[in-house]
C-alpha cells in the first residue's frame, strides 16, 4: 500500500498535511465513517483524493454543482489521475461509457450530482464497480436544518446499503450543532468520526462598516488596500455596472456571475488569478473550488443569506495565514432588505404549480414523461412567453429544486465532444459509400485520433473547418447528419442554463409538495437572516466569538483584530492616555488655581484635542473645579 505522503508529494508536491488533514485521512483509511469539517481553504478535497489513491478501485463523489465537479475533474486529469463526472445534459451514450470505465477499471474518481443518484441505471452499475470509498463534498446539503437543502441527497442512504462495506467521508466547511449531528444520521454512520478544525480565523479581520455612500467607501477602501480583493453584490447586473465603475476610479476590476459567456467568465476569472485585474466583482457563483491564497480583501456590499454563507464568501480572504480584511458596508435599509428578499423566496405554492405548468407547457412535456430530460433554459424568454416575473420564476425554480422535482444548473460550460458509434471496419465501409462525408471523418480520426471509438473527445469545430479548409457551419452541418445518421453522438459545445426533470412530469394541480416542510424551510430561512441582522448590528462583542457561538463553538479568546476589538483596543489606550493626562492636570493645579488655557500649553496639540473633553468629565465628576475668577483648582476629596 502506497504511503499518503508519498502521494501527496508525487500528485500534489506538497511536502507535509495541512493542519488536521492526515487525522481524517487515517480515519477513512481505517474504514471509519468521517465527518471532516474544514474551514474554507482548508484542503478538503485532498482528504479524500489521498486515501482513494491508497485504496485504489473507486472513489464515488457526490457533489452538488456541475461547474465544480468539472473542475475538481479537470485538475485531477491534469495531474495524471483518471476522474470522470455523470451530470445532467450529458448524452446517454456518454454516461454508459463513464460507467462502463469504472466497471473495468479505467477511473479512480467518479463524481456524480445527488440527482444521479435516483436513477436505477446507475444504482444497478455501481453495485458491478469496485467501490472503495464514498465522499460527500458540500454534505451540509442532506441536512433540512443546513442552508442549502436538497433532497437528492438523502438517497446517498440507499446507495450505502448497495454498499454496506464502504466508508462514508462527509466534508464541508460550515456545521451548526444540529446540522453535524443530521449529517451523521442521514448518512447512516456506524462508528463515526468527526473532526473540525476551529472556526476561528486568527489572520482575518471582520468589520462591519455602516455606510449611505457604498461606492465612494468600497473606493476608498481600495485606494488604501495593496493585494487582490473579491466583492460580493447580490445580482448580476450590478456586478457589471460596479466593475465598470471601479475602472472608471483607476481600480482595475472586472466582473463575474453565472449568466456572462463561457469565455468572458473564463477570461475574468483568469485575470484576477494571474493579478492582471486587482479586484473581481461577483455574484456568490464566484469562489468555491477556487484557490488563490493572496487574497487580501472580501467586501460584501449586499448581505447574504445566512452566516454560513458569509463565513464561507469572507473565509477567502488570507488562506496563506497572512493579515487579511472581510468587510461588510452596511447600508440603512439593508436588513429590511434581507428580511423581503428572504420572504420573496418562498413564493405561494399556486405561484409553484403555476411555474411548473409553464415549464411542461415550455417543453412539450406530458404527463409521465420526462424523467431526467434536460434543456436550455432562458429565464429571460421563459418569463416574457408565460407574462411572469423573472425573480418570481427564479424564486420558483429553486422551491421546485428544493422539492426534488427538478434540478437548474446554471450557467457551466461543456466544449463540443463526438464519440464514434460504428466500428472501425463499419466506418470505412460507410465512406467507400458516402464520399462527400470521408474528408470530415478523416479529418476527426487525423486530428483526434482512435480514442474516439472508445470515450467522448472534445473537439474544435474551428479547428476542423481550418485543416479540412471549409466554413466552420459546414463542420457543424456534417457532425448533425452524422449524428442523426448514427455514425457518431455530436454534442455541440453548451454554454449556458438548463433545467432538469428529476422526476416524471406531475399533473401541475396534484403536484407533490409539503406545504408544512416550505413553512418550515420559510422560518428557518428568515431565521438564518435575522442571526445575519444581528451579527452585523452587534457592536458589543468580538465578532470572531459571535460566529464561533453561532457554530456551537465555545471560547472566551477574542480575535483582537476585528472591528469590535480594535475599537476596544483604541478606546483601552485612550483612557490610558486620558489617565495619564489627568495626573499631569492635577499636578500643574497643585500650587495654583490656572485658567484652563495655561494648563492647555503643558500639553501638545494632539493631546490638546483630547484636553476640553477631560476637564469636563473632571469638572462632571467633581475632581475640579471652576473659581469665581474662571480658573480651575483642584477639589480636596
Amino acid at each position: 500500500m502506497a504511503n499518503t505522503l508519498d502521494i501527496l508529494r508525487q500528485y500534489w508536491g506538497h511536502e507535509a498535511f495541512r493542519p488536521g488533514q492526515e487525522d481524517i485521512i487515517n480515519s477513512t483509511l481505517a474504514g471509519q465513517d468521517t465527518l471532516a469539517i474544514l474551514p474554507t481553504g482548508g484542503g478538503k478535497s485532498i482528504c479524500f483524493q489521498v486515501p482513494a489513491l491508497v485504496m485504489g478501485g473507486v472513489c464515488v463523489v457526490i457533489s452538488p454543482l456541475v461547474a465544480l465537479m468539472k473542475d475538481q475533474v479537470e485538475n485531477l486529469r491534469k495531474r495524471g489521475i483518471s476522474a470522470a463526472a455523470l451530470h445532467a445534459g450529458q448524452p446517454e451514450r456518454e454516461r454508459d461509457i463513464i460507467m462502463d470505465n469504472c466497471v473495468f477499471g479505467g477511473v479512480q474518481f467518479l463524481y456524480v450530482s445527488p440527482e444521479r443518484l435516483q436513477t436505477d441505471l446507475f444504482l444497478e452499475r455501481v453495485k458491478r464497480m469496485n467501490v472503495t470509498l464514498l465522499a460527500v463534498d458540500e454534505a451540509h446539503c442532506i441536512s433540512q436544518w443546513g442552508y442549502d437543502f436538497r433532497p437528492p441527497y438523502l438517497e446517498i442512504a440507499k446507495l450505502r446499503e448497495l454498499l454496506p462495506q464502504v466508508p462514508v467521508l462527509a466534508l464541508t466547511a460550515s456545521a451548526t450543532e444540529a446540522v453535524k449531528t443530521d449529517i451523521q444520521e442521514k448518512l447512516k454512520f456506524k462508528n463515526g468520526q468527526v473532526f473540525q478544525q476551529s472556526f476561528a480565523r486568527k489572520n482575518l479581520s471582520y468589520s462591519v462598516l455602516p455606510t449611505e455612500d457604498k461606492e465612494g467607501r468600497l473606493r476608498e477602501i481600495l485606494q488604501k488596500m495593496n493585494g487582490t480583493s473579491i466583492v460580493y453584490v447580490r445580482n448580476r447586473r450590478r456586478t457589471e455596472e460596479l466593475a465598470q465603475w471601479l475602472q472608471r476610479q483607476g481600480i482595475k476590476a472586472t466582473a463575474y456571475h453565472a449568466g456572462l459567456p463561457h469565455q468572458t467568465r473564463s477570461s475574468a476569472q483568469t485575470d484576477w488569478l494571474m493579478d492582471r485585474v486587482r479586484v473581481i466583482v461577483a455574484t456568490n457563483a464566484f469562489g468555491m473550488g477556487i484557490d488563490k491564497p493572496d487574497v487580501r480583501l472580501v467586501v460584501h456590499l449586499d448581505l447574504p443569506d445566512s452566516l454560513e454563507a458569509y463565513y464561507q464568501e469572507a473565509g477567502r480572504a488570507g488562506r496563506d495565514g497572512k493579515y487579511s480584511y472581510a468587510t461588510v458596508l452596511l447600508g440603512p435599509e439593508d436588513g429590511g432588505l434581507l428580511l423581503k428578499k428572504t420572504e420573496e423566496a418562498y413564493p405561494p405554492i399556486e405561484t409553484l404549480k403555476r411555474v411548473y405548468q409553464a415549464l411542461a407547457n415550455f417543453y412539450q412535456l406530458a404527463t409521465g414523461s420526462g424523467a431526467f430530460q434536460s434543456f436550455d433554459f432562458d429565464l429571460a424568454e421563459f418569463s416574457r412567453t408565460y407574462q411572469l416575473a423573472p425573480v418570481e420564476v427564479h424564486f420558483a425554480l429553486k422551491q421546485l429544486e428544493t422539492e426534488g422535482l427538478l434540478q437548474l444548473n446554471e450557467g457551466f460550460y461543456s466544449p463540443s465532444k463526438v464519440s464514434l458509434l460504428l466500428s472501425n471496419t463499419q466506418l470505412y465501409e460507410f465512406q467507400l459509400l458516402n464520399e462527400s462525408l470521408e474528408p470530415i471523418i478523416k479529418g476527426l480520426l487525423r486530428l483526434y485520433g482512435g480514442e474516439m471509438f472508445r470515450d467522448f473527445v472534445k473537439i474544435s469545430e474551428k479547428g476542423l473547418a481550418k485543416h479540412l479548409a471549409v466554413p466552420e457551419q459546414t463542420v457543424k452541418q456534417q457532425l448533425q447528419h452524422l449524428h442523426q445518421r448514427k455514425v457518431l453522438v455530436y454534442e455541440p459545445q453548451h454554454d449556458g442554463p438548463q433545467v432538469q426533470f428529476t422526476q416524471p412530469r406531475f399533473d401541475a394541480s396534484s403536484l407533490p409538495i409539503d406545504q408544512k416542510r416550505l413553512l418550515l424551510f420559510r422560518e428557518r430561512a428568515l431565521q438564518k437572516a435575522t442571526s445575519v441582522l444581528h451579527f452585523m448590528e452587534n457592536k458589543k462583542q468580538c465578532r470572531t466569538l459571535q460566529i464561533l457561538a453561532y457554530f456551537g463553538e465555545e471560547s472566551t479568546t477574542v480575535c483582537r483584530i476585528c472591528d469590535y476589538c480594535l475599537a476596544q483596543k483604541k478606546k483601552k489606550k485612550l483612557d490610558e492616555n486620558k489617565l495619564h493626562m489627568e495626573a499631569r492636570v492635577l499636578s500643574h493645579l497643585k500650587e495654583t488655581p490656572l485658567h484652563p488655557k495655561s494648563i492647555a500649553m503643558h500639553f501638545s496639540s494632539s493631546e490638546q484635542e483630547l484636553l476640553g473633553g477631560l476637564i469636563q468629565e473632571m469638572l462632571e465628576s467633581g475632581v475640579v473645579a471652576y473659581t469665581s475668577e474662571g480658573n480651575l483648582q483642584r477639589k480636596e476629596r
